[in-house]
């Protein structure tokens, strides 16, 4: 276990040999990062010029045509190889991770869980996904048509601090897989975790510039980013997002958008309240509460609410918060100094108008520079920014209903929709309201992990939450275009026929078809 006052660094040879992996940095310029869990520096990260983006994307360009024309078979063999190094390497990647984000250990983990997971599925499935397919042609037996998809070149990943080696390799993946080069451009505070997954991708047998990783301020190198790609993928606020949208759209590149949440989750009346109370504290204060699905409402019903909240408070004042190794940690620190503060005056604000604290509220800095207590509110109301603003840290706001119409209305209040969570007995019953629920993901009886781990099924947000899915089936094709190749038998006009002719003569074919064909 580390003594949280003691350093957390990590070995100088392995930064370098780290950092010697960011593509392109002719700025001269270095970002200072910090250990979250103790604010000792961890690193100097070069920064890329918006030139340097330019000239990496050209790169990859020139690489991926010959990638491109790699079967398939032989593309997915280095995702097979990535999901075994990161098993064996789990233990350096979680200190990674640990060391950029504050974390705790178990958190860690599920990132090196869910790129393993990813990779094994689309090494395993993305011949399925990526083959031809016949479609219906004109006539039957005279006109045939197979679509075929192709790959849109450069992909460039913007992705987020929160979960630095998922969302700095998962969305990649089937952008590989399905013939595109990568570019990435992590976020600032997290790069070294970010740099270890291109690494590792080498190492699998990734030909050279396929995957670049490039750093810097998102308004100089993500701008730069968004506009030399084919196809862009971001994660982070929606304030950004639209952003990215917009610029995007000024190109006619696509682009897929996972923003912002404030997840709801409901507890109903016959709720087994002791699980729902375990679950709520893993949906609430997992990696801090800094996860895009993070529960940051909660609608209890209210025949259950006092005995779910003495529940719910018992498990939260057996948490454990420490800044190490352990796997018995219970919960990490805020990433930096600006998110402490703004989940901090978050919660001061709605207790200034009138909210109240049932546990937590504070800031540890017994334990370290950037804790928070896992803090739970009452009373939270309009007005406060609380209320409808994404805190993004581990708190969570409590509320009574009486009828499950006006929890699902309450659920749907505000902009986002990106996860909710519902608990009850009767898992038909949860589905049937999850329907009503207007949220990208609905996990039943538990708080994200269903979702978030089920990778054959779509994950993204609904309405101001996102545009575009992650995993599945729709997590790959997003990277490709469809290419309809069609041949004829015959010919379009028939010999001898005027157009008159050919007319009536095609509205009976019409006619004969509604009868004899369905689609």
């Amino acid at each position: 276990m580390l003594d949280p006052g003691a350093s957390y660094a990590l070995d100088p040879r392995r930064v370098r040999g780290l950092l010697g992996g960011v593509a392109a940095a002719t700025s001269g310029e270095t970002f200072r990062t910090t250990a979250p869990f103790t604010g000792q520096p961890l690193a100097e990260v070069p920064v890329s010029t918006a030139a340097d983006v330019a000239a990496v994307c050209d790169r990859g360009r020139r690489a991926q045509r010959a990638w491109a024309e790699t079967e398939v078979r032989h593309r997915a063999r280095v995702l097979l190889a990535l999901h075994d190094l990161v098993l064996d390497r789990q233990a350096e990647i979680m200190d990674l991770i640990q060391a950029e984000s504050g974390k705790a250990r178990k958190h860690a983990f599920e990132e090196v869980a869910h790129v393993a997971m990813t990779a094994r599925y689309y090494g395993l499935t993305a011949q399925r996904h990526l083959r031809g397919a016949p479609r219906l042609g004109a006539f039957p037996g005279l006109t045939q048509v197979r679509v075929n998809r192709a790959p849109k070149g450069v992909v460039g990943i913007i992705s987020p601090w929160n979960y630095p080696f998922t969302m700095a390799l998962s969305d990649g993946l089937p952008a590989l897989v399905s013939g595109n080069a990568v570019v990435s451009k992590p976020d600032t505070l997290t790069m070294l975790t970010a740099l270890s997954g291109a690494e590792l991708l080498r190492e699998a047998g990734l030909p050279d510039d396929l995957w670049q990783v490039v750093s810097g301020p998102g308004p100089v190198v993500g701008t730069a980013l968004i506009d030399a790609a084919d196809y862009l993928c971001f994660t982070g606020s929606t304030t950004t997002g639209r952003a990215v949208g917009a610029q995007a759209a000024r190109r006619l590149v696509g682009c897929s958008l996972e923003l912002g949440g404030k997840n709801p989750m409901l507890v109903l009346r016959d709720a087994a309240i002791g699980r729902a109370a375990e679950g709520a504290v893993r949906a609430c204060f997992s990696s801090a509460g800094q996860m895009c699905v993070s529960t940051e409402r909660m609608y209890v019903a209210d025949d259950i609410y006092d005995a779910f909240v003495a529940a719910f408070l018992r498990r939260i004042e057996s948490m454990r918060l420490a800044a190490d190794r352990s796997f018995e940690t219970d919960m990490g620190c805020m990433v930096s100094a600006a998110q402490l503060a703004k989940v901090t005056a978050h919660v001061d604000e709605a207790v200034a108008k009138g909210a109240r604290v049932l546990i937590g509220g504070r800031p540890r800095p017994g334990i370290g520079p950037l804790f928070f207590e896992p803090t739970v509110l009452e009373g939270v109301r309009p007005g406060m920014s609380i209320f409808a603003d994404e805190s993004f840290g581990p708190v969570v706001s409590l509320y009574r209903f009486t009828t499950e119409a006006d929890a699902v209305a309450r659920a749907n209040e505000g902009g986002y929709g990106l996860n909710a969570s519902i608990y009850t007995r009767d898992v038909s019953r949860g589905r049937r309201l999850a329907t009503q629920i207007r949220c990208g993901t609905v996990n039943i009886n538990e708080g994200y992990v269903p979702s978030f781990a089920s990778i054959d099924s779509p994950m993204g947000g609904m309405r101001e939450s996102g545009l575009g899915r992650r995993q599945g089936p729709e997590g790959i094709h997003r990277y490709t275009d469809l290419q309809a190749v069609a041949s004829s038998r015959v010919r379009v006009a028939p010999v001898g026929l005027s157009d008159e002719a050919y007319a009536r003569l095609f509205t009976r074919s019409l006619r004969l078809l509604k009868r004899v064909r369905r689609p």
